[in-house]
C-alpha cells in the first residue's frame, strides 16, 4: 500500500498536521507500505499496481536506543554512557513512566523539580540540554504546543529497575 500525501512543504505544516503525517508514517513502517512527500512537479500521476514495489526501496532509518539502568542512575545509548545530570535523568525517568501522557510544565516542576517556586521556562532548559546530549537523531521528548512535552511514540527506551 503506498499513500501518497501532496504538499507544497512539509515545512509549512501546522502542528496537528505534522503529528498526524508522522502518525501516520508510523502505522506504514510497520511494513505495511511507504509514505513519501514530494513537491507538486515530482508527483507520481500513475499509482503504482498492487503488488509491485516501487524503484526504490524504503529506507529502514535505525533509531539509536536508549537504556536506563534505574539502580545505578545512568543511561546508555547504544551501549555507550550518557552523562545526565540528577535532574535530567529525573525528567527522564518520569516521561518513560509515563508514555503518552501530556505535562504541562508546572506538573513536571512538581513531579520531577518537587516544587513549584522555579521558574516553568526552567523546564525547558532541561529539556533543551536532555534533547542535546541524547542526540538529535534520538526521538525522544515531543513538545505538545501551548501545553507542555510528553515521550515521543517512536522512542526506544528500555528501563532496567534490577540491581
Amino acid at each position: 500500500m503506498t499513500l501518497s500525501i501532496p504538499l507544497a512543504s512539509e515545512e509549512a505544516l501546522t502542528p496537528p498536521a505534522r503529528r498526524l503525517l508522522e502518525a501516520a508514517r508510523e502505522l506504514l513502517e510497520r511494513g505495511e507500505g511507504i509514505v513519501t512527500t514530494a513537491p507538486a512537479s515530482e508527483r507520481r500521476t500513475e499509482p503504482v499496481p498492487a503488488g509491485r514495489a516501487s524503484s526504490r526501496p524504503p529506507a529502514a532509518p535505525t533509531v539509536p536506543a536508549l537504556h536506563i539502568l534505574a539502580a545505578s542512575r545512568s543511561v546508555l545509548r547504544d551501549g555507550e554512557p550518557l552523562p545526565l545530570t540528577r535532574l535530567e535523568f529525573d525528567l527522564l525517568l518520569h516521561l518513560v513512566a509515563h508514555p503518552r501522557r501530556v505535562f504541562t510544565r508546572l506538573q513536571l516542576l512538581n513531579a520531577v523539580w518537587g516544587y513549584e517556586h522555579a521558574g516553568v521556562r526552567t523546564v525547558d532548559v532541561h529539556v533543551r540540554r536532555l534533547r542535546g546530549k541524547v542526540g538529535v537523531d534520538v526521538p525522544l521528548v515531543t513538545t505538545v504546543y501551548g501545553v507542555g512535552y510528553r515521550l515521543a511514540d517512536d522512542a526506544r527506551v528500555t528501563v532496567d529497575r534490577t540491581g
